[in-house]
């Protein structure tokens, strides 16, 4: 049975931006971090683990929300609480701490990649933010970008199942964990939920975090036509959200998100 909203929508379009920045505030707001992965990173201080942890984290962001953040916990648990220092001098020893390590099917094998992939960033390539920068700047089109953010992940030597976990836009993923995670790195601090500790990256950049929940939401809202949550439809709804406001788009995410999973009851 389809849940029922607790909160009524517009039913005119000119009221539709006053609607979204009014469930925006409602969600946008630090007593949600409780029940979100986000504080993962957010339990750091210093701005590689932050951006590593979180990388991790939104990584397994799919299924029950405690089970994820349980599992995010234990990965930063078996990195000792530094996953940059564990990332750049974890010698054998240390990586056997990751050893039986599972979420869903990404495995033990799929984290040890991430972890050697990781290593070559921060050595190699200056690091998260200058990759995706580069590759933002580069492709001109955050589609084109996170393809190539992908490349450079799979640069190194892997395992072929592991590439399932990074997605590719160009194949058709909405990318809603990789956008996700650039949300939380790029947006503004202020309200106490993003870290906003990216500054290569412009929120107006960043591409919604499309799923199940805001994709209905969307619709209902006649934001979206496209009836799969897949890139086609991401770049349908960005187009919309530009409309209202610009500068920073992807903060009706916590609108469209809140509305869906907290507004509703059976």
């Amino acid at each position: 049975m389809k849940r029922l909203l607790t909160t009524s929508f517009p039913t005119k379009r000119e009221e539709l931006g006053g609607w979204l920045d009014a469930q925006w505030l409602k969600y946008e707001s630090p007593e949600f971090i409780d029940s979100d992965p986000i504080q993962i990173p957010q339990s750091f201080t210093k701005k590689e683990d932050q951006e590593i942890s979180g990388f991790l984290a939104a990584t397994i962001a799919w299924g029950q929300r405690k089970t994820i953040i349980n599992n995010a916990h234990s990965i930063v648990e078996r990195m000792d609480q530094a996953p940059h220092d564990f990332i750049l001098s974890a010698e054998d020893q240390d990586m056997k701490r990751l050893e039986g390590f599972v979420h869903r099917t990404f495995n033990d094998t799929d984290l040890l990649f991430f972890v050697a992939s990781l290593r070559n960033i921060y050595r190699h390539h200056g690091g998260l933010e200058t990759v995706f920068a580069h590759a933002i700047t580069s492709k001109g089109q955050m589609g084109l970008a996170i393809a190539e953010f992908k490349k450079v992940f799979f640069s190194i030597e892997h395992p072929g199942r592991t590439t399932k976990h990074v997605a590719d836009p160009t194949r058709g993923s909405s990318a809603k964990r990789i956008n996700m995670y650039l949300r939380w790195m790029v947006r503004s601090k202020e309200k106490g939920v993003d870290l906003g500790i990216w500054n290569q990256i412009s929120p107006s950049q960043l591409y919604v975090p499309l799923d199940v929940h805001t994709g209905n939401v969307a619709r209902e809202l006649g934001l979206l036509t496209r009836k799969q949550n897949d890139w086609k439809a991401v770049e349908e709804l960005m187009e919309v959200l530009r409309s209202f406001d610009a500068e920073d788009p992807v903060k009706y995410d916590f609108a469209l998100f809140g509305t869906g999973v907290f507004d509703r009851k059976p």
